[in-house]
């Protein structure tokens, strides 16, 4: 079961559960180097041989047809319907906010700066699938990619045995105007987003999380393409006082342990109390747990209940970690969510679930795992677009900056630069 931590001493210990992406890497690197070469080399070919072999099944055609997306959505049920596209509208609302409409400045005479936004042209959306699969990752992943104009949306997603992709994740595919979707995963659909195929286009730009092996083919192929981020399994950690209620507590922790057997689930706390509570009702909702063996498993991997002196030591320990998620549940969340410098996604309040934000309310459920809060943040629209800088000066603003311009570029030794200057002043009634 569920490690007790007893405050800072130990921090190390959780460092370690927060770095697991990293140590496994290596391991993970050599298979996802040799897939990625065979795709790039034999195309279709490869690519249909590891979806066999991976996802076990043969398949004639890998792209979804128009067939298959007006069967799920004559098959989905009327109340997942209104729930998926009731999200969809909370999660329009918030990322509108996010647009960046560009500058110009004219503020000197005879000069023009600016910076001008525009969206990438083409985009990979990866959505995992195995033990379990996510129309709202689709939601997530897509929104943002709309509102900044991506003109090309090509969308990954591992089949099932029988060849099907969750009729979830094609109602909510085709309700944002997703018009390739293609049966394939894990390191060679990353292979063909980044290479390109004779069916799978190359992007330009791939995002949307997966397993080890999609995070490490992510990683080899940055800097040919873009990505959003090299993401590890989730996490949560809830920081909470003696007012917590441990039943909300236990329910969040296990909520994210079912997510597979290497998410991380931390409670920091400075009650003792509460946390032997705590683990009292984690036993007790397990119990009747769907994915008990995978939450089982991970709770007691990679999850801890870290006691403090005090909560304020509790939140330089949050801060350290920078999680994922981040709950607060205090006597007055408030207030302390104000010192708090590194959190992928901060709820706070009893009633404010992580399952709000991965589902419904608005915010971006694809956020930096693995302590990476510290320097990144979640997938928003301004992940889709390109800033271009824009710079015009006037004869008569040449003159004057030029000899400034020039003597910098001698210091640097770059006499090209700095004549690149002196040719336009030479001779010149400016």
């Amino acid at each position: 079961m569920i490690q007790i931590i007893e405050g800072s001493k130990e921090i190390e210990k959780l460092e370690n559960i927060f770095n697991r992406t990293s140590m496994d890497a290596e391991d993970v690197l050599i298979k996802v180097d040799q897939i990625l070469k065979d795709v790039r080399k034999r195309g279709d070919e490869a690519l249909l041989r590891y979806t066999q072999l991976y996802d076990g099944n043969i398949l004639e055609d890998i792209k979804v047809n128009t067939k298959e997306i007006e069967d799920a959505k004559k098959n989905i049920s009327k109340d997942l319907m209104g729930a998926i596209k009731n999200a969809i509208d909370n999660i329009y609302e918030y990322h509108r906010k996010q647009v960046d409409k560009g500058f110009m400045m004219e503020e000197k005479e005879g000069i023009i700066l600016g910076q001008i936004i525009n969206p990438i042209e083409r985009v990979g959306v990866y959505i995992p699938g195995g033990t379990a699969s996510y129309p709202s990752t689709v939601m997530m992943n897509v929104i943002p990619a709309n509102i900044a104009g991506v003109k090309e949306i090509i969308m990954v997603t591992p089949a099932d045995e029988k060849g099907r992709v969750k009729e979830s994740i094609l109602v909510t595919a085709d309700l944002l105007g997703v018009k390739e979707i293609y049966k394939v995963g894990g390191a060679q659909a990353i292979a063909a987003l980044g290479y390109g195929t004779e069916t799978v286009p190359k992007v330009d730009k791939i995002v949307g999380p997966g397993n080890i092996y999609v995070a490490m083919a992510k990683r080899k192929v940055a800097g040919l393409v873009g990505i959003d981020m090299i993401a590890g399994p989730s996490e949560v950690v809830v920081l909470a006082d003696k007012t917590a209620n441990p039943k909300f507590i236990a329910a969040d922790l296990i909520a994210q342990a079912e997510h597979d057997t290497r998410a991380a689930s931390i409670l920091v706390t400075d009650s003792k109390d509460l946390g032997y509570r705590v683990i009292d009702q984690l036993n007790s909702q397990l119990y009747t747990l769907e994915r008990r063996e995978t939450a089982e498993k991970s709770l007691a991997d990679y999850g801890a209940i870290i006691i403090t002196k005090s909560l304020k030591e509790g939140i330089d320990i949050v801060n350290r970690l920078a999680p994922e998620h981040l709950e607060i549940m205090t006597a007055n969340p408030m207030e302390d969510y104000k010192e708090i410098k590194n959190a992928g996604a901060i709820f706070l309040g009893e009633y404010s679930a992580e399952a709000v934000g991965d589902y419904y309310g608005g915010t971006n459920h694809t956020l930096p795992t693995s302590r990476t809060a510290r320097f990144s943040s979640p997938l928003g629209v301004y992940d889709f677009i390109k800033r271009t800088s824009l710079v015009y000066y006037s004869p008569g603003a040449l003159k004057k900056a030029g000899p400034d311009i020039i003597n910098l570029a001698t210091e640097e030794s770059l006499t090209g630069h700095a004549n690149s200057i002196k040719v336009r002043l030479e001779g010149e009634d400016v």
